[in-house]
């Protein structure tokens, strides 16, 4: 049987980063729509992730984009966020948005841009010395789009010295999460296309190399919870990157495409006991809103997953164990469904009020007044969006 004051406990020191990038515009290949009241630079973003954290009491973190994020003195930005409750969590290297990169950054076959990206993940490593960010997330855009455009092999042998040389400048508590991608912007082949490549990388480097799952970037029909399973069992689950899919890489708000997928991964996480932040795994937003309120949108995401945690969490073990050493599949699968029908609601928002916390988020900021605020002062300059 679950303990239900533990359950709160746990829930009220769930941590969710939520990424800068998602506070600015966004769009598809053929539009950006813009927003009133979007950031126009990454102070901000920070406010706004700010404001979700205020309001939600899970959202403590808030992920950079560099360049993206790009200022002139990032520990008075990351002094900034603490004066507004937050702090600085993962910092994102860009190395696919600069016309050097049409054949691959680290992988490029021409030495002087391989050196270029490799310096530009080397200076995200400066801003997490600044920030204090334990974490800098890798996903490369590399690949080839026709066969015999390159050789594969050649560019992994690229991709691993380019790796070892950011392996080798981390220190203290840093690490660095390798995310992979199945497709996209490369079509033939990705030089990191699966969470087999990214963990056979980090095994070959070491402890400070994990994985970072993004929950859009697989084929149709993956099991992710399995993935999750085996990392976590490997100690190399570093990081999620949260969003929902329904057809490829769609960035949606988590939760939204199939609720009950979020729920079957964060069973695993439960069950495994690395809920917790000090089990070192980040769970992190990585969602573009394109056509939706920004920071409504953030919210609702942040509630998504606590929703899928506190089901998780009170899924009856004791039951789920004996239906398992008793061969009772029907049984076994009786008592997930029921934690997954539980509604949670009522829960979270008692754990809400325990924190001092308005138990509805969302409505809390439609009365705060901040969009309003927001689009009446954020008038002028440029917007922040894709590429700025």
């Amino acid at each position: 049987m679950t303990d239900p004051a533990a359950v709160r406990r746990d829930l009220a020191a769930q941590s969710i980063d939520t990424p800068s990038w998602a506070y600015g515009n966004s769009g598809t290949r053929f539009k950006v729509f813009g927003q009133a009241g979007v950031p126009r630079d990454p102070w901000e973003k920070i406010a706004d992730a700010a404001v979700v954290h205020r309001l939600t009491g899970a959202a403590p973190t808030v992920s950079l984009h560099i360049p993206w994020d790009r200022v002139d003195d990032y520990a008075e930005l990351a002094k900034y966020a603490a004066e507004q409750g937050v702090g600085v969590g993962a910092i994102n290297a860009n190395v696919f948005q600069d016309d050097d990169y049409k054949l691959g950054s680290v992988t490029n076959p021409d030495s002087r841009v391989r050196r270029k990206a490799v310096d530009a993940l080397l200076a995200c490593v400066d801003v997490m010395d600044a920030t204090g960010s334990r974490d800098l997330k890798l996903w490369f855009a590399d690949g080839t789009n026709y066969p015999g455009q390159d050789s594969m092999r050649a560019r992994q042998d690229r991709l691993t010295e380019a790796l070892r040389e950011v392996y080798a400048r981390l220190s203290g508590d840093q690490r660095f999460l390798l995310e992979y991608k199945l497709f996209e912007p490369a079509f033939y082949h990705s030089d990191v296309p699966d969470w087999g490549t990214s963990y056979a990388h980090c095994l070959e480097l070491g402890p400070r190399a994990t994985v970072c799952i993004d929950t859009g970037h697989h084929a149709p029909g993956t099991n992710i919870e399995f993935i999750v399973a085996f990392l976590v069992r490997a100690g190399r689950l570093g990081a999620f990157d949260f969003n929902s899919r329904f057809y490829a890489d769609d960035d949606l708000m988590v939760g939204a495409a199939d609720p009950f997928q979020l729920f079957r991964i964060m069973n695993e996480i439960v069950e495994a006991g690395v809920h917790t932040p000090d089990s070192g795994i980040a769970f992190m937003l990585d969602q573009c809103h394109n056509i939706e309120a920004k920071i409504p949108a953030i919210i609702r995401s942040v509630m998504n997953v606590q929703e899928a945690t506190a089901k998780a969490l009170l899924l009856d073990r004791d039951a789920l164990a004996a239906a398992r050493a008793a061969g009772d599949v029907l049984g076994a699968n009786e008592v997930l469904m029921d934690a997954y029908a539980t509604d949670v609601r009522p829960l979270l928002r008692l754990v809400r009020e325990e924190q001092g916390l308005d138990p509805d988020p969302l409505r809390a900021y439609h009365r705060s007044g901040h969009q309003e605020r927001i689009e009446a002062e954020r008038v002028g300059g440029t917007q922040a969006g894709w590429g700025a």
